[in-house]
């Protein structure tokens, strides 16, 4: 044998080496499907071999872009990845593997494709849904379409103990650059934070692409590692002519978790989180009358969903506020409270909720915790967290009897802070430069 490979050329040595390579390859691939439980398939074999020895072609902007990770109702084993892409996309997927393995024990999943066209622009989105995961766990992913592979990206996953939030107020805007100064900020200030939240009205006008992508702009550094929990605002349902529609870019746009109803996805939902729940509430019926039944629905929905939960906390995030305030120089309606507080905070006191942040009035007022509509320890605490986009509403409301604290700085965004540590919740608030200028304590048992 020694003799007859010295005899051989070199082309021959060559080739008699790659088919023993191959044959070699095939053995072991066959054996790990041999000796590895019959749940794993032969493809996730092949995938394993592929990733670790296939050179991938890195992927352009065009490629890849708006990238995602969206809450799960538990999102200690599960999440979800969004992107898009300018052109179809054929086998989209993601690829994730657990910290601390070896680098070529991936995982592989496939991508739901859809299509959907709004302001004359066709975008390509892209959804996958990893479960199984394990909990309080540090893993990475990249994003996938044939022989294209983006860097890979970190998340984790929930688990127990103490976690940090960030919250946003209204973004809409006319110009996105102070909102993406924001995100910044508090990005770069919480960089240990778990998920952010923004409270509806993302963009000043739901039909327009531009905006969108300016949204997905400021806060895909971010969305990149942490997941996105929205709320729906009314400016995502109005129109290019300012006329009123079904919020058609924000339905498509995000996955959130099922609340049951087919008609109503994306719209209200719920998640856990480290011991806390929450939930996120569509206050929009006013807008969307072609859902004539919705909040009837909702509201059965929410007492159903806030019965069940065995988590020690709960905290509802809600776009419109519960407080009604008056004009601040003339006349047209007095402080009291809103159709929507009329309807929510009996449910809310019925149900023992901790927190309740609200929007829609870009100002910043804490009210303390009130019960039976009024001053109550026992109640919930409430909070309009402010504005963070450049839409002002400088002077326009007037003081409320129940406000603790307001914002001084009234032509100025804002974001807050959530962070449940040492059997409390904290929320602060934070003007653009990361200054705190207020915060509240919640403690249960009072």
């Amino acid at each position: 044998m020694k003799l007859k490979w010295q005899m051989m050329n070199s082309k021959q040595k060559y080739a008699l080496f790659s088919a023993g390579s191959l044959l070699f390859i095939f053995m072991i691939l066959a054996a790990f499907t041999y000796i590895h439980p019959l749940s794993v398939q032969w493809d996730k074999a092949v995938a394993y071999t592929r990733a670790s020895l296939h050179k991938y072609v890195p992927m352009t902007g065009e490629d890849v872009q708006n990238i995602r990770q969206m809450m799960t109702a538990d999102p200690s084993t599960s999440r979800t990845i969004m992107w898009e892409s300018v052109i179809p996309e054929e086998e989209a997927l993601i690829e994730y593997r657990q910290v601390g393995q070896p680098q070529d024990a991936i995982e592989t999943a496939k991508a739901k494709r859809k299509t959907f066209t709004d302001d004359g622009v066709s975008r390509y989105e892209y959804e996958v849904t990893l479960t199984g995961l394990s909990k309080n766990t540090e893993y990475q992913y990249r994003i996938g379409a044939g022989d294209k592979r983006s860097q890979w990206m970190p998340f984790k996953t929930a688990g127990i103990g103490d976690f940090t939030a960030i919250i946003f107020p209204d973004s809409q805007s006319a110009n996105y650059k102070g909102w993406a100064e924001l995100v910044k900020t508090a990005w770069a200030q919480n960089p240990q934070a778990a998920f952010f939240a923004n409270m509806g009205d993302l963009v000043d006008n739901g039909e327009m692409a531009s905006q969108w992508n300016a949204w997905f702009s400021a806060t895909e550094d971010m969305n990149k590692v942490i997941p996105f929990a929205g709320v729906m605002g009314n400016h995502e349902t109005y129109t290019l002519d300012w006329k009123v529609r079904p919020p058609k870019a924000y339905l498509n746009l995000f996955s959130f978790p099922s609340n049951g109803y087919k008609q109503y996805q994306n719209q209200f939902y719920s998640f856990d989180y480290n011991g806390v729940h929450f939930v996120a509430l569509d206050t929009q019926a006013e807008e969307e009358t072609n859902e004539p039944q919705l909040l009837t629905d909702e509201v059965a929905w929410l007492k159903k969903d806030l019965a069940s939960t065995k988590m020690k906390w709960k905290v509802v995030l809600m776009h419109k506020d519960v407080f009604q305030y008056a004009f601040a120089n003339q006349p047209g309606r007095d402080n009291s409270f809103s159709p929507i507080g009329k309807l929510f905070m009996p449910i809310f006191d019925e149900y023992k909720v901790d927190l309740v942040l609200s929007a829609h009035l870009h100002t910043y007022r804490r009210r303390g915790h009130v019960k039976n509509f009024k001053r109550d320890a026992s109640g919930p605490s409430y909070i309009l967290t402010g504005v963070a986009g450049d839409v002002r509403y400088v002077g326009l409301w007037a003081d409320h009897p129940l406000d603790i604290k307001k914002s001084p700085y009234y032509n100025e965004a804002n974001y807050l802070v959530l962070k449940k540590a040492n059997d409390a919740l904290i929320i602060s608030a934070y003007r653009p430069d990361g200054t705190l200028f207020d915060s509240e304590t919640i403690t249960q048992g009072l």
